[in-house]
């Protein structure tokens, strides 16, 4: 702009020295270019025509004008940037140039968040195309010291301008938690179906925290900081992801232990096989299901397996069938055997006559007929092996008291020929034998309550067995 100022001021000049006559200086051109200047007239297209002071004037104000203005819009840009960044705590120092569309910053701030904040807003000023940022960061100790304590009175400033708003957020959460738990306890008092005690406690949890989780969202509503609960909510989201796949197997096993504990295929002091294990039920917790083998131990299965796998209960039904096999000579009479059989089998106590003793022919080799003989008991007050142990004796006494050989001859006759004793049936009183005890084994139920009585806080089926 100053060239084109100087060039135009420097025209007028030239042109005057130009113009003939005007200093009363004789031109000291020679006469016969004259003379041909006079006998060819110039052309309009040749001469340049003479400008007129007064536009040349014009100009330059005009031009001058436009400086000035172009000079208060940038000062008035610079100012307004300037203005705006010393409302920001920390810059303070920050100096702002404005010339030819770029904004100049320079000075010292605390961190680069602030830095980059200086340029967007230099960036948003009108007449700003560019930015040439020269900010630094601040080295100084005592300088980094005071705008921690800035900040940090700052926030206890908010937070004791916040106190009643917080006040009330915090009697809204409580408030929540005890409707929570009121609601809970009501809920939990219904009788859900099948009667299961984890139902009731499941569903006054859920009711419990989902009134919680309510109160706490209005409570965050009310201070402003929804966008904090809805971070939270995602994160919590993110961790819950990541912790079911880190601890899925936790996880599995916890589900599982829920399902069977809704489902319910067995009881405590219930009698099962899962899988190959076989067992009486102590407890059901959260992860394992807790079992008391019957040589005394304890089995504890993960929930997972047990839900997978298929469960045999013995206990469900009060009536229970057992077998066993008796070979008898086959030169015996099938018939005359399994009449005295059953007859001795429907003595023994505990043998239940609906459904009735029954029979049948296993096996037949040629020399022994293998006889299979079916008894039902009540196992709620029979004990199977003894019932079984039992109906064995009383059979093998009356089949030696009809003279039944209860094993081929052909093995009889080689015993008795190593000891040089005759082969005869050994007839024996029935009556003078007195018949096994078949009562309910006690001997695991003080184990079995033992158990249950450690597992009672984290039983999930602690209702008493049928």
């Amino acid at each position: 702009m100053s060239s084109v100022l100087a060039l135009l001021l420097a025209l007028p000049a030239g042109l005057a020295a130009q113009e003939p006559g005007e200093a009363g200086e004789a031109t000291s051109a020679p006469a016969p270019d004259v003379a041909l200047q006079s006998a060819e007239p110039p052309m309009d297209d040749d001469v340049p025509p003479e400008p007129d002071p007064a536009e040349l004037r014009e100009v330059v104000a005009q031009a001058e004008a436009q400086a000035q203005e172009q000079q208060r819009t940038e000062l008035e840009a610079g100012e307004t940037i300037a203005r705006r960044l010393r409302a920001i705590p920390g810059m303070e120092e920050v100096t702002v140039t404005v010339q030819g569309g770029t904004a100049r910053l320079t000075g010292e701030v605390m961190d680069v968040e602030a830095r980059q904040l200086a340029e967007q807003v230099a960036t948003q000023q009108e007449g700003v195309a560019t930015v040439d940022n020269r900010i630094t960061l601040s080295t100084h100790v005592g300088a980094r010291l005071e705008a921690a304590m800035r900040e940090v009175v700052e926030r206890l400033v908010q937070l004791v301008a916040a106190l009643p708003v917080l006040a009330v957020a915090i009697a809204l959460v409580l408030l929540g938690w005890w409707i929570g738990k009121w609601l809970g306890r009501r809920a939990g008092k219904r009788k859900w179906r099948g009667e299961n005690p984890y139902t009731a406690s499941l569903v006054q949890r859920f009711v419990t925290w989902a009134s919680l989780l309510v109160s706490v969202l209005i409570a965050l509503n009310l201070l402003g900081l929804t966008g904090v609960a809805g971070a939270v909510l995602g994160s919590a989201g993110v961790v819950g992801l990541v912790i079911g796949f880190a601890f899925k197997d936790i996880a599995e096993n916890y589900v599982a232990g829920v399902l069977l504990s809704l489902r319910r295929p067995f009881a405590p002091g219930e009698v099962v096989r899962i899988d190959t294990y076989d067992g009486t039920v102590a407890a059901l917790t959260s992860r394992t299901t807790v079992l008391v083998t019957f040589d005394g131990n304890q089995l504890n299965l993960p929930n997972a397996l047990v839900f997978k796998s298929v469960v045999l209960n013995v206990s469900r039904n009060p009536n229970r069938r057992f077998d066993f096999v008796v070979p008898i000579d086959s030169c015996e009479s099938i018939m005359q055997a399994q009449e005295v059989a059953l007859k001795a089998i429907a003595c023994v106590e505990g043998i239940l006559q609906d459904p009735a003793p029954s029979w049948t022919v296993k096996e037949y080799d040629g020399t022994a007929a293998h006889l299979q003989f079916f008894a039902w008991i009540n196992q709620r007050s029979t004990d199977l092996g003894k019932a079984r142990s039992a109906a064995i004796h009383a059979v093998r006494t009356h089949f030696a008291e009809a003279g039944i050989l209860d094993a081929p001859r052909s093995v009889q006759y080689l015993s008795r020929l190593r000891e040089d004793v005759p082969v005869q049936p050994r007839v024996q009183d029935s009556s003078a034998v007195p018949l096994p005890e078949t009562s309910v084994n006690r001997e695991l139920d003080a184990q079995v309550e033992a158990e249950r009585r450690a597992h009672a806080d984290v039983d999930l089926i602690r209702a008493e067995t049928p």
